[in-house]
């Protein structure tokens, strides 16, 4: 049933799928199923590492009781510009905060990084993204301040000296550089701990080699991205109604 609601067998089939570590293309595959409908299923229930078929069937049974017949809210999300199709980005936002998830980044500040990347400005305040994403500010902070400290974003004042938060169209070559300067303070870190063990002893030993791996690692990452922004890095055009500042883009032209 391609178009009806899940069944409680398919959620089962659906946690073992993540348990197996299949993507939610595969997964939906198997079961023939949109890919979104896996990832909204997925995201509704606790996330990839803590979905769980029982509980989530019985959450959806919850909310069909509890279900009126109203429109769907749609988080705050104004309509899509450049004619776009709402539910597709909607579809899309979901399975790109579900990658970050999957790599590492803790659920709210993948939400938060998520919504930032696919605004075509590129910024929002606070209280945007609490709108959109229809959680409290202490949440939106919480991530903010987390992704900051990655390189991921940074603050800025617009003319009306509200705080906005910005994803620069650098953004993973700041987020690398910040990773490598993590990684070099790692290196730094092990080679203290090979004073502290004893040069030549089997648990200094280990830490020089992590040390080495890790040092040529960073080196290596800087370098790359140090390239890869000389040679790739480009801007969009600005829109033709566009009464954006070029404070509010950072980069480098391109030509």
């Amino acid at each position: 049933m391609p178009g009806g609601r899940l069944t409680q067998q398919e959620r089962q089939q659906i946690a073992l799928g993540l348990t197996d570590g299949l993507a939610y293309a595969e997964i939906a595959r198997k079961l023939e199923r949109p890919t979104s409908t896996i990832t909204r299923e997925v995201l509704r229930n606790g996330g990839p590492t803590a979905y769980r078929a029982d509980l989530a069937h019985r959450a959806t049974q919850q909310r069909a009781r509890r279900k009126e017949p109203a429109a769907p809210r749609d988080r705050g999300t104004p309509a899509q510009p450049h004619g776009r199709d709402a539910q597709a980005v909607r579809a899309y936002e979901e399975m790109f905060t579900t990658v970050l998830i999957q790599s590492g980044t803790p659920k709210m500040m993948a939400r938060v990084m998520s919504c930032l990347t696919l605004t075509d400005t590129g910024s929002l305040t606070a209280a945007e993204l609490v709108q959109r994403l229809q959680v409290s500010p202490a949440s939106v902070s919480k991530a903010v301040a987390f992704l900051e400290s990655q390189g991921m974003i940074r603050r800025e004042r617009d003319e009306r000296r509200r705080e906005r938060y910005v994803v620069d169209n650098d953004i993973m070559y700041q987020s690398m550089m910040a990773s490598a300067r993590s990684t070099a303070h790692m290196v730094d870190i092990a080679r203290q701990g090979v004073g502290v063990l004893g040069s030549g002893t089997p648990a200094a030993t280990r830490l020089e080699n992590i040390a080495r791996f890790l040092d040529f690692v960073s080196e290596s990452i800087t370098r790359a991205a140090e390239q890869a922004r000389d040679i790739l890095h480009t801007q969009p055009e600005p829109p033709k109604d566009s009464t954006v500042g070029s404070q509010d883009v950072r980069g480098r032209s391109v030509g």
